[in-house]
Protein backbone atom coordinates (compact mmCIF):
# COMPACT_ATOMS: atom_id res chain seq x y z
CA UNK A 1 0.00 0.00 0.00
CA UNK A 2 1.44 3.36 -1.20
CA UNK A 3 2.00 6.84 1.22
CA UNK A 4 -1.47 8.33 -0.05
CA UNK A 5 -3.37 5.20 -0.24
CA UNK A 6 -2.04 4.23 3.40
CA UNK A 7 -3.67 7.98 4.77
CA UNK A 8 -7.09 8.07 2.31
CA UNK A 9 -8.25 4.37 3.59
CA UNK A 10 -6.65 4.52 7.26
CA UNK A 11 -10.05 3.79 8.61
CA UNK A 12 -10.81 1.33 5.88
CA UNK A 13 -7.79 -0.76 5.25
CA UNK A 14 -10.19 -3.36 3.62
CA UNK A 15 -11.11 -1.30 0.90
CA UNK A 16 -7.92 -0.97 0.23
CA UNK A 17 -6.67 -4.30 0.18
CA UNK A 18 -9.76 -5.27 -1.97
CA UNK A 19 -9.00 -2.50 -4.80
CA UNK A 20 -5.78 -3.39 -5.09
CA UNK A 21 -6.37 -7.19 -5.22
CA UNK A 22 -9.22 -6.59 -7.79
CA UNK A 23 -6.81 -4.36 -10.15
CA UNK A 24 -4.19 -6.82 -9.64
CA UNK A 25 -6.20 -9.75 -10.75
CA UNK A 26 -8.09 -7.56 -13.70
CA UNK A 27 -4.44 -6.72 -15.12
CA UNK A 28 -3.55 -10.77 -14.47
CA UNK A 29 -6.48 -11.71 -16.48
CA UNK A 30 -6.17 -8.91 -19.36
CA UNK A 31 -2.31 -10.25 -19.66
CA UNK A 32 -1.91 -14.01 -18.87
CA UNK A 33 -2.49 -16.39 -21.47
CA UNK A 34 -1.64 -19.39 -19.23
CA UNK A 35 -5.48 -21.37 -18.26
CA UNK A 36 -4.52 -21.89 -14.73
CA UNK A 37 -3.21 -18.66 -14.31
CA UNK A 38 -6.53 -17.05 -15.89
CA UNK A 39 -8.34 -19.23 -13.10
CA UNK A 40 -6.05 -18.00 -10.47
CA UNK A 41 -6.71 -14.36 -11.05
CA UNK A 42 -10.67 -14.92 -11.74
CA UNK A 43 -11.00 -16.29 -8.35
CA UNK A 44 -8.30 -13.45 -6.71
CA UNK A 45 -11.23 -11.03 -7.86
CA UNK A 46 -13.63 -13.21 -6.66
CA UNK A 47 -12.02 -12.92 -3.09
CA UNK A 48 -12.21 -9.23 -3.72
CA UNK A 49 -15.66 -9.33 -4.20
CA UNK A 50 -16.47 -11.10 -1.34
CA UNK A 51 -14.47 -8.48 0.93
CA UNK A 52 -16.47 -5.74 -0.10
CA UNK A 53 -19.55 -7.68 -0.17
CA UNK A 54 -18.84 -8.68 3.47
CA UNK A 55 -17.92 -4.90 4.67
CA UNK A 56 -20.73 -3.27 2.94
CA UNK A 57 -23.95 -5.27 3.00
CA UNK A 58 -24.49 -5.46 -0.76
CA UNK A 59 -24.49 -9.03 -2.44
CA UNK A 60 -21.92 -10.63 -3.78
CA UNK A 61 -23.73 -10.08 -7.36
CA UNK A 62 -24.32 -6.62 -7.26
CA UNK A 63 -20.83 -5.99 -6.00
CA UNK A 64 -19.18 -8.05 -8.96
CA UNK A 65 -21.59 -5.74 -11.56
CA UNK A 66 -20.04 -2.77 -10.07
CA UNK A 67 -16.58 -3.57 -9.19
CA UNK A 68 -15.69 -6.26 -11.74
CA UNK A 69 -17.04 -5.44 -14.82
CA UNK A 70 -13.87 -4.29 -16.69
CA UNK A 71 -11.08 -5.44 -18.93
CA UNK A 72 -7.46 -4.73 -19.28
CA UNK A 73 -5.28 -2.73 -17.22
CA UNK A 74 -7.24 -0.63 -14.51
CA UNK A 75 -7.22 2.36 -14.58
CA UNK A 76 -9.53 5.51 -12.83
CA UNK A 77 -12.67 6.65 -13.96
CA UNK A 78 -13.01 10.48 -15.66
CA UNK A 79 -15.76 12.87 -15.35
CA UNK A 80 -16.45 16.15 -15.91
CA UNK A 81 -18.18 18.82 -14.34
CA UNK A 82 -18.93 22.65 -15.93
CA UNK A 83 -18.82 25.76 -14.71
CA UNK A 84 -20.95 28.24 -15.98
CA UNK A 85 -21.31 31.51 -15.08
CA UNK A 86 -23.63 34.95 -15.34
CA UNK A 87 -23.82 37.41 -13.24
CA UNK A 88 -21.08 36.31 -10.71
CA UNK A 89 -23.75 33.38 -10.27
CA UNK A 90 -23.18 29.63 -10.91
CA UNK A 91 -25.53 27.24 -12.78
CA UNK A 92 -26.55 24.19 -10.65
CA UNK A 93 -28.54 21.77 -12.14
CA UNK A 94 -31.03 20.22 -9.53
CA UNK A 95 -31.20 16.14 -9.34
CA UNK A 96 -34.16 14.30 -8.97
CA UNK A 97 -33.08 13.38 -4.96
CA UNK A 98 -33.70 17.00 -4.72
CA UNK A 99 -29.51 18.00 -4.22
CA UNK A 100 -28.35 20.23 -6.73
CA UNK A 101 -24.69 19.86 -8.70
CA UNK A 102 -22.44 21.55 -11.54
CA UNK A 103 -23.75 19.35 -14.62
CA UNK A 104 -21.64 16.78 -15.77
CA UNK A 105 -20.94 12.92 -15.96
CA UNK A 106 -18.92 10.12 -16.96
CA UNK A 107 -17.19 10.35 -19.87
CA UNK A 108 -18.09 7.93 -22.34
CA UNK A 109 -15.61 5.74 -24.43
CA UNK A 110 -16.07 8.01 -27.71
CA UNK A 111 -15.62 11.54 -26.02
CA UNK A 112 -13.12 13.54 -25.34
CA UNK A 113 -12.94 16.03 -21.90
CA UNK A 114 -14.13 18.81 -23.74
CA UNK A 115 -16.94 17.32 -25.83
CA UNK A 116 -18.28 15.71 -23.15
CA UNK A 117 -18.64 18.47 -21.04
CA UNK A 118 -20.60 19.90 -23.86
CA UNK A 119 -22.53 16.78 -24.21
CA UNK A 120 -23.69 16.47 -20.43
CA UNK A 121 -24.08 20.26 -20.19
CA UNK A 122 -26.49 20.14 -23.01
CA UNK A 123 -27.93 16.73 -21.65
CA UNK A 124 -28.89 17.86 -17.94
CA UNK A 125 -29.40 21.87 -18.48
CA UNK A 126 -30.14 22.29 -22.02
CA UNK A 127 -27.91 24.84 -22.44
CA UNK A 128 -24.87 25.61 -25.27
CA UNK A 129 -22.06 26.05 -24.03
CA UNK A 130 -17.97 26.16 -25.62
CA UNK A 131 -15.55 24.72 -22.72
CA UNK A 132 -12.65 27.78 -22.51
CA UNK A 133 -10.04 26.23 -19.77
CA UNK A 134 -9.61 23.91 -17.50
CA UNK A 135 -10.00 24.25 -13.54
CA UNK A 136 -8.71 21.15 -11.89
CA UNK A 137 -8.17 17.66 -12.38
CA UNK A 138 -8.48 16.12 -8.92
CA UNK A 139 -8.80 12.66 -7.24
CA UNK A 140 -12.16 12.16 -5.86
CA UNK A 141 -11.36 9.85 -2.68
CA UNK A 142 -9.45 12.93 -1.71
CA UNK A 143 -12.23 15.29 -2.09
CA UNK A 144 -15.96 13.57 -2.04
CA UNK A 145 -17.32 11.44 -0.06
CA UNK A 146 -18.25 8.37 0.20
CA UNK A 147 -15.07 7.20 -0.99
CA UNK A 148 -15.70 4.38 -3.86
CA UNK A 149 -14.20 1.12 -4.79
CA UNK A 150 -11.94 2.64 -7.79
CA UNK A 151 -10.48 5.80 -8.88
CA UNK A 152 -11.82 8.47 -10.38
CA UNK A 153 -10.53 11.66 -11.68
CA UNK A 154 -12.65 14.76 -11.95
CA UNK A 155 -12.17 17.64 -14.68
CA UNK A 156 -13.95 21.09 -13.62
CA UNK A 157 -13.73 22.90 -17.00
CA UNK A 158 -14.88 26.68 -17.24
CA UNK A 159 -17.58 27.21 -19.76
CA UNK A 160 -18.99 30.31 -21.83
CA UNK A 161 -22.55 30.26 -22.32
CA UNK A 162 -23.69 30.34 -25.89
CA UNK A 163 -27.63 29.54 -25.98
CA UNK A 164 -30.18 27.09 -25.17
CA UNK A 165 -32.94 26.70 -22.26
CA UNK A 166 -33.55 23.91 -19.59
CA UNK A 167 -35.80 20.79 -21.14
CA UNK A 168 -37.26 18.04 -19.25
CA UNK A 169 -35.23 15.12 -19.39
CA UNK A 170 -34.28 12.10 -17.16
CA UNK A 171 -31.24 13.16 -15.02
CA UNK A 172 -32.66 16.78 -13.85
CA UNK A 173 -35.62 18.56 -12.67
CA UNK A 174 -34.84 22.06 -12.96
CA UNK A 175 -31.29 24.71 -13.19
CA UNK A 176 -30.79 27.65 -10.92
CA UNK A 177 -28.11 30.49 -10.55
CA UNK A 178 -26.21 30.46 -7.48
CA UNK A 179 -24.20 33.51 -5.35
CA UNK A 180 -21.01 31.78 -3.66
CA UNK A 181 -23.12 31.88 -0.36
CA UNK A 182 -26.33 31.21 -1.43
CA UNK A 183 -25.40 27.78 -2.58
CA UNK A 184 -28.43 25.22 -1.88
CA UNK A 185 -28.06 21.67 -0.61
CA UNK A 186 -25.94 19.69 -2.96
CA UNK A 187 -24.87 16.27 -4.18
CA UNK A 188 -21.50 16.05 -2.23
CA UNK A 189 -21.08 12.66 -4.03
CA UNK A 190 -20.91 14.69 -6.90
CA UNK A 191 -19.51 18.58 -5.87
CA UNK A 192 -19.16 20.21 -2.73
CA UNK A 193 -18.95 23.69 -1.68
CA UNK A 194 -15.24 23.77 -1.58
CA UNK A 195 -15.26 22.78 -4.97
CA UNK A 196 -17.46 25.00 -6.34
CA UNK A 197 -15.80 27.90 -4.66
CA UNK A 198 -12.69 26.52 -6.61
CA UNK A 199 -14.56 27.16 -9.51
CA UNK A 200 -15.87 30.74 -8.36
CA UNK A 201 -12.11 31.64 -8.43
CA UNK A 202 -10.98 30.19 -11.22
CA UNK A 203 -13.61 32.13 -12.67
CA UNK A 204 -12.37 35.66 -11.54
CA UNK A 205 -8.45 34.80 -12.24
CA UNK A 206 -7.78 35.43 -15.52
CA UNK A 207 -3.87 33.85 -14.42
CA UNK A 208 -5.29 30.82 -12.98
CA UNK A 209 -3.22 27.87 -13.21
CA UNK A 210 -4.84 24.29 -13.01
CA UNK A 211 -5.02 22.45 -10.09
CA UNK A 212 -3.98 19.06 -10.24
CA UNK A 213 -3.81 16.18 -7.62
Amino acid sequence: MNERNSELFKDKPWLSWAMELQALAQTGLAYSKDRFDQERFMRIREIAAEMLSLKTGFSPDHVKEIFCNETGYQTPKLDTRAAIFQHDRILLVRETNGTWSLPGGWVDVDQSIKSNTIKEVKEESGLDVVPIRLIAVQDRNVHNLPVYAYGVCKVFVLCTLIGGQFKKNNETTETGYFGIDELPPLAEEKNTAEQIKMCFKAASDKNWVAAFD
